[in-house]
């Protein structure tokens, strides 16, 4: 009577770049993704492996705890570190966090 009667609408045609369209942000999030945060966490492993893979007696270190040190023998996966004289520890090769240049350690 006094409401008019509703009708339903009629379908409108698929765009058939819709799907595409709404996974472009998504896509476009993970590439930024990849190229500033992935890639490069990527390159530093490769690189601190390569590190570790490097280690010989007599050079000077940095572990991740800040303890530095000359190595004195270096086994499979763990390294002996001179910390002071007649002081030596064994520390995990891959806590060992920078390789220091020659000659910085001069107390040992």
């Amino acid at each position: 009577m006094l409401i008019s009667n509703a009708y339903a609408q009629a379908a409108a045609g698929g765009d058939p770049t819709g799907g595409l369209m709404g996974m472009l942000p998504l896509i476009l999030m993970f590439v930024v993704l990849w190229f500033l945060m992935i890639r490069p966490q990527m390159k530093r492993a490769k690189e601190h492996k390569a590190m570790v893979g490097a280690l010989a007696k007599g050079d000077e270190i940095v572990t991740g705890g800040g303890v530095a040190g000359k190595v004195t023998d270096v086994g499979d996966s763990f390294v002996q570190v001179e910390i002071a004289p007649n002081t030596i520890v064994a520390v995990q090769k891959q806590a060992v966090a920078t390789v220091l240049p020659k000659g910085t350690l001069k107390a040992l």
